[in-house]
């Protein structure tokens, strides 16, 4: 079992971070070339400045819990997005555990985060995770549009943060439970280009472009109020 996370955490992290950053980087060349220069890309050059403030402003704005009325008007699917992807952003770069493999791997880390409040956010993803799915089940409109990979991904990422606090507590075997960890989210890594899970990078793609139509081709640059959405 040790030669497998030593294995995991050298030639496999390089491998599946490899894959990870050059997938995403690939999505987002297709997600930018496929636009139609008529339709989509004919006034950016001209009002690059106006486009950019927008494109800011949409990112920014919904970034922001409740930022936007459309997370206002759903505070229960705001707040379970906000456990999940606030753990699911910090924990990876901070955790102290991941540092060190950081460390191992390629001779540099980051910040370290007390593992108080490490376990703390991974506790606040894994309620997100439950609530997402009971949404998933309890809602006809979520659940119509709800398929196969988006409860294997779920599943997936619900292992990797029960995995990782199970090791980091020492609940049961910690060494299996690392082993699943590590396991499981190389595997999330690799086929997350492949898969809806290439929201990391497409979100700030969609949100930028929605927010460069909606401040150059629709005037939102030319409010006084600085608003540049209708939302």
């Amino acid at each position: 079992m040790d030669s497998i996370i030593t294995f995991l955490t050298g030639p496999g992290l390089i491998v599946s971070l490899a894959v990870f950053f050059v997938g995403l980087a690939v999505r987002l060349a297709l997600y930018f070339l496929g636009l139609d220069w008529k339709l989509e890309r004919v006034a950016y050059k001209p009002e690059m400045a106006h486009g950019l403030k927008g494109g800011l402003y949409s990112v920014l704005k919904w970034l922001l819990p409740f930022g936007t009325y459309g997370w206002r008007a759903q505070p229960f699917v705001a707040t379970a997005f906000l456990f999940l992807h606030i753990g699911a952003v910090l924990l990876p770069l901070f955790l102290v555990g991941h540092n060190v493999i950081l460390k191992e791997a390629f001779g540099f880390s980051l910040i370290s985060m007390p593992q108080g409040l490490a376990d703390f956010l991974t506790v606040l993803a894994i309620i997100g995770i439950v609530m997402i799915a009971l949404r998933r089940i309890s809602l006809p409109e979520v659940r119509i549009l709800t398929n196969a990979q988006d409860w294997l991904l779920l599943a997936m990422v619900f292992v990797i943060f029960v995995s990782g606090f199970m090791s980091s507590m020492e609940l049961g075997d910690a060494k299996v439970a690392m082993l699943i960890h590590i396991a499981a989210a190389e595997l999330l890594l690799i086929t997350a280009p492949f898969t809806k899970m290439a929201h990391v990078a497409l979100f700030f793609a969609s949100r930028i472009q929605i927010g460069m139509d909606f401040a150059i081709k629709r005037g939102g640059h030319s409010r006084k109020s600085g608003a540049f959405f209708p939302w």
